[in-house]
């Protein structure tokens, strides 16, 4: 993910970005600030400033998403996400998460069904540690990274935009499915595929980066890593993850954590031969 020296008009447009996400929160301070006499005319010239702010991205949200249909998308993208600085740690999100949901064109996916016993409620990965662990998995064409409760599917989309590997979102809720197909067939992203169902009856033998984001606990996490066990019995593999479970999969003898350093951040683990 780390991009090469950007062109003057990517640093221009990355630095018009920023500047939009400070001049919202600014207005925010502002508009809660204010005194009651002045938020009348305070409000009406934050609206008209944040029209403006907001027409502009918009434009520059349509030309990423031209450049990721070019199959540019990797370079416009990182451009902008890709600032080079440290992965700052913790669940949080960020200017980031606001620039992956304008590019990200999802809709309003349908009214989830009620969540299953030991189902975690669905959050996406803030957008900083999917980033950074694009970076640290140096994926190529020969991988497959299957993400395992992939909600809306922003890790298999971003692996398919950022990198030159296949990404899998397996999740369970056929709104979210439907949602992420969408978005895939919208920036005609053909290495991005999404199945509807259970992660327990997932199809293990296709993946070389497995991800959870603490999508499951209890007996289905344990029924997943049994799975992920015996195909480690005979292949090599990567397993990451980020959140509560994090702990479970570095007690299981059979794999190894990559960077122990990595505190806060998405964990990587191989498989022990």
């Amino acid at each position: 993910m780390r991009p090469p020296s950007r062109p003057s008009c990517i640093d221009r447009g990355y630095r018009e970005w920023r500047e939009t996400v400070l001049l919202n929160s600014l207005l925010d301070r502002l508009d809660a600030l204010a005194p009651a006499e002045d938020k009348g005319r305070l409000a009406r010239r934050a609206r008209a400033i944040r029209q403006r702010l907001e027409a502009a991205n918009a434009l520059r949200f349509e030309a990423i998403r031209v450049a990721i249909r070019r199959g540019e998308g990797r370079d416009a993208l990182a451009a902008f996400a890709g600032d080079g600085e440290a992965c700052r740690a913790g669940d949080a999100y960020d200017w980031r998460d606001e620039l992956v949901a304008g590019v990200l064109p999802f809709g309003e996916p349908g009214e989830a069904a009620a969540l299953p016993p030991e189902m975690v409620f669905y959050q996406p990965t803030p957008a900083r540690h999917v980033f950074d662990l694009l970076d640290r998995l140096a994926l190529d064409a020969d991988d497959v990274l299957v993400d395992l409760g992939s909600g809306l599917g922003h890790v298999p989309l971003l692996t398919a935009i950022c990198t030159p590997a296949r990404g899998i979102g397996i999740e369970i809720e056929p709104a979210y499915v439907a949602a992420a197909h969408a978005c895939a067939q919208a920036l005609q992203l053909g290495n991005a595929q999404f199945v509807q169902g259970d992660a327990r009856a997932a199809d293990f033998a296709v993946g070389s980066v497995f991800y959870l984001y603490t999508p499951f606990t209890g007996s289905v996490l344990r029924s997943v890593l049994d799975a992920l066990r015996c195909q480690a019995a005979h292949r090599s593999f990567r397993v990451c993850s980020f959140g509560p479970c994090t702990a479970v999969l570095a007690a299981e003898p059979w794999l190894a954590g990559e960077d122990a350093a990595a505190s806060g951040r998405v964990a990587i683990f191989h498989t022990r031969r």
